[in-house]
């Protein structure tokens, strides 16, 4: 089984596009991340759902949880509007790792490998053989799925 085959349609978002438009895509369709893509379509960073989550939540209580239990309702209603004003490429982390990439030809074993490296629930699948061109995604799930197929 080749990474080409096992890729699949993804959404992706681009640098400039709304936290808050990721953040509702991530949350409608169930997802772990979404994948960034540059301004030439190509793989570029991935922004988990976690990060989102971490920007919601405001600092202090970060650094001290036992605060979560005193902030009223109507205060944590508002807690998306973190997101409002915000673009993809600014909510990031600033230490940007590039997305793991396979190509095309790669086999299912080096598509696992790099996820379980890379920690990341999904990996881009690209065509060297036509300038790296974004084919589709390998998400850990879809993976695991294909796998568990074949034993």
């Amino acid at each position: 089984m080749r990474a080409r085959e096992l890729a699949s349609t993804y959404p992706t978002v681009t640098l400039g596009s709304g936290a808050l438009e990721a953040a509702r895509m991530l949350a409608t369709q169930r997802l772990p991340g979404v994948l960034v893509v540059d301004s030439d379509g190509a793989p570029y960073a991935i922004l988990p759902a976690s990060r989102l989550v971490k920007l919601l939540v405001p600092a202090y209580v970060i650094e001290d949880p036992a605060l979560a239990a005193v902030v009223d309702e109507s205060h944590a209603d508002r807690m998306c509007q973190a997101l409002a004003d915000r673009s993809v490429a600014e909510s990031l982390p600033r230490e940007r790792t590039r997305p793991p990439v396979v190509d095309a030809g790669d086999t299912a074993l080096e598509v696992a490998a790099l996820m379980a490296r890379e920690h990341s629930p999904l990996v881009a699948v690209v065509d060297s053989r036509d300038g790296n061109r974004l084919l589709g995604v390998i998400t850990a799930s879809h993976l695991l799925d294909r796998l568990l197929e074949v034993t």
